[in-house]
């Protein structure tokens, strides 16, 4: 798993907005450690974490204005990189600069562009549908670290079928268990989908959606590269749903958006950030910390089994085999390779 290496004109996150205080935040994204701060206009900045004297992390020092100095010897660095003073002399020695990163604010989170800055556009960043909107509810809650690789946890949001085993007290159900899966691929990712038809409401939804008796229900799982994913949960009454029904569904549909955005750290660590958007009593507080809270229990499931899965990735011995629910995964898998392989040759032309 990430033989080929990382995809590195992205868009990441590096951290909820929240998180950049007055003082500097060390993280480590796609294998390089990043130090993020905040400049004198509040706006974020990011640069390499290492001084490029005694390689303290930037981190240990402090920010003055628009700079950060090392803590060890008071260098300071601009939000591009540039070494621009050194106390007690009066140049800068060549080779002192370090690299700055493109960074930019949006949806209560801190995105940083890991490729060549040339390139980094925040207008390819994802929309978050009905953001602001005073009919939408908004939950979250704190950023998960997953002792995993990233595909893995790719994988697993692009397979539906998952929920009938990991999350039976919540998001599945017995009816999650055998209906098949619709694959579409378009050029920035895969969607998986089901329609669910004319079966009980399940567990974590129960409370939520506004009709009784049976539903039919949507499962849609869109998982673009390199590691973002929009899941979409709709529940209309049995009857009212199926494949070929789509938006607007009727006034007694439950919506729920799903942001879930994977940040590799390296091969082997992963972090995990999330949010939802309902249609449904959107100024209920009590009601979103009781969902952010729910979904943390149904996220920490998958945490639990995946971290298991790179275990036995990383001990058993001789192949292992793929199933028909693996089928989204794996072209996303090997589409992503081929983007990888191609940036990469990419980047070699041009050096």
């Amino acid at each position: 798993m990430g033989k080929t290496g990382w995809l590195r004109n992205a868009w990441y996150v590096a951290a909820w907005a929240d998180e950049l205080t007055e003082g500097p935040l060390e993280r480590q994204i796609i294998g390089e450690h990043i130090v993020l701060f905040r400049q004198e206009s509040g706006a974020p900045a990011a640069v390499s974490a290492f001084c490029s004297h005694r390689r303290l992390s930037l981190a240990k020092g402090r920010v003055t204005g628009d700079r950060i100095a090392c803590g060890y010897h008071g260098l300071e660095f601009s939000a591009d990189g540039a070494c621009v003073n050194v106390p007690c002399q009066n140049a800068v020695p060549k080779g002192a600069d370090i690299r700055g990163y493109r960074v930019e604010e949006r949806w209560g989170l801190v995105w940083i562009w890991m490729g060549e800055a040339a390139l980094a556009d925040p207008a390819t960043i994802v929309e978050v549908d009905h953001w602001g909107s005073p009919d939408w509810g908004y939950n979250c809650g704190a950023a998960m670290v997953y002792d995993c690789n990233y595909l893995l946890i790719a994988d697993n949001l692009l397979d539906p079928s998952h929920v009938a085993w990991v999350h039976q007290t919540s998001f599945g159900g017995t009816s999650c268990e055998a209906v098949p899966m619709r694959i579409r691929e378009a050029p920035n990712g895969f969607t998986v989908s089901r329609w669910i038809t004319d079966a009980p409401v399940t567990p974590f939804y129960r409370d939520l959606v506004p009709f009784d008796g049976h539903a039919d229900r949507l499962q849609q799982y869109e998982v673009r590269y390199p590691s973002l994913a929009v899941i979409k949960a709709v529940f209309v009454p049995a009857g009212e749903g199926g494949e070929g029904s789509g938006e607007p569904w009727g006034p007694r549909a439950f919506v729920m958006d799903s942001y879930n955005f994977i940040t590799p750290e390296n091969e082997g660590r992963s972090r995990y950030y999330w949010f939802q958007m309902r249609n449904v009593r959107p100024d209920d507080a009590d009601l979103s910390m009781a969902m952010s809270a729910a979904v943390l229990a149904a996220f920490s499931e998958d945490l639990e089994v995946l971290n298991e899965v790179q275990r036995g990735m990383d001990t058993a011995t001789g192949p292992f085999v793929s199933i028909a629910t693996d089928a989204g995964p794996l072209r996303f898998r090997n589409r992503l390779e081929r983007l990888i392989e191609a940036e990469q040759a990419a980047h070699t032309k041009v050096r």
